[in-house]
């Protein structure tokens, strides 16, 4: 099967899977991450279709959703791509990209990806700020049941830094306390030039929002 079907094949799939998911982790957040992987892809000159099937399956089981079991993602992605007869090397890499890619504090070492998993990283984490950001981090509070603020265990002014992953997954968890735990760092932790280009205004807009929900409250 030629790789544009394969990708269209996973694509189809993966909306199927994740249409009408209410935590933010939807299809069309896939979506949106596929779209700027190929567009950060191009610049960065990376293998687009390894890229592209990482990026369709990086969330079709999120290890937050999963008790935290990371190896659930990597196994199912591996799962359907051997039924599509992609070939053994591309599923390691794919695999090794969605077993990489999530943030879990910002003191944890980040782990090794190739130049493929630093695109769909960049994409992912570019749709995890600014507006479409905001709009996800309270999409996902409401499902999981926490209150948007709670002012008894505010964050300190600043983002929060040296976390393990441990302590990242003990943190208070409100939507405005999760700016500081990591929206408010991926900036700084983008690893492609595009994608650092891309997130210094979706950042400022975080910082914008968060002024003015202070000062609202």
């Amino acid at each position: 099967m030629k790789q544009a079907a394969l990708i269209t094949q996973t694509a189809d799939y993966v909306r199927a899977q994740l249409t009408g998911e209410g935590s933010g982790h939807d299809w069309w957040h896939i979506y949106r991450v596929w779209r700027h992987t190929i567009t950060i892809g191009r610049v960065e000159g990376v293998d687009l279709f390894v890229a592209q099937l990482a990026a369709l399956l990086h969330d079709i089981a999120d290890w937050k959703f999963h008790s935290g079991d990371d190896s659930v993602g990597p196994r199912l992605a591996a799962e359907w791509l051997s039924g599509l007869g992609v070939e053994a090397a591309s599923i390691e890499q794919v695999c090794a990209i969605i077993a990489g890619l999530s943030f879990k504090g910002e003191g944890e070492p980040p782990q090794p990806l190739s130049r493929e998993g630093q695109v769909v990283q960049a994409a992912d984490r570019l749709d995890a700020i600014g507006a479409i950001g905001i709009a996800r981090v309270f999409a996902y509070s409401g499902h999981a049941g926490t209150p948007i603020y709670d002012p008894d265990c505010a964050p300190v002014c600043g983002p929060v830094r040296g976390m393990t992953a441990e302590q990242y997954q003990a943190y208070p968890s409100t939507p405005i306390n999760h700016f500081y735990e990591k929206l408010l760092l991926l900036k700084d932790r983008m690893n492609t030039a595009a994608g650092r280009q891309m997130a210094e205004e979706r950042h400022c807009y975080m910082e914008g929002f968060l002024a003015q929900f202070a000062r609202e409250w």
